[in-house]
């Protein structure tokens, strides 16, 4: 038997899966309209570098590839993003300074990124 879990709209989808067939288009339309209106398009161009992708592969050997915010909590998490511990947009020098990064999983990455609109965007 397969394993299941929910998709963001309630319907049961495999596990492997990270959206059922109706809400895939809709995700993939709502991050062209981010990435076209919203996205400041000079750290758009950064996260397509060479160096950015050379310096987020140290990261994560770093840190092992775990979350480190689920790590302090005594939990092991595949981090799946690198965060900037103070944000590019902050700070444009610290983009590539390695301990100006962490490895998160995207839970954690979701609720830094809204910590850090709220301490350094309000």
């Amino acid at each position: 038997m397969a394993m299941l879990k929910l998709c963001s709209c309630g319907k049961p989808i495999d596990i492997s899966l990270s959206k059922c067939d109706v809400c895939k288009p809709k995700q993939k339309e709502r991050h062209k309209l981010y990435d076209r209106y919203r996205r400041d398009k000079e750290a758009a161009a950064f996260y397509n570098t060479k160096a950015w992708r050379l310096r987020r592969d140290e990261a994560l050997l770093r840190d092992f590839g775990l979350c480190q915010h689920c790590f302090k909590e005594k939990k092991i998490t595949l981090a799946t993003e690198v965060d900037h511990i103070i944000p590019i947009r902050v700070e444009w020098d610290f983009r590539l300074a390695l301990d100006n990064l962490q490895s998160l999983c995207h839970r954690c990455h979701t609720i830094k990124t809204l910590e850090d609109k709220k301490k350094y965007y309000s």
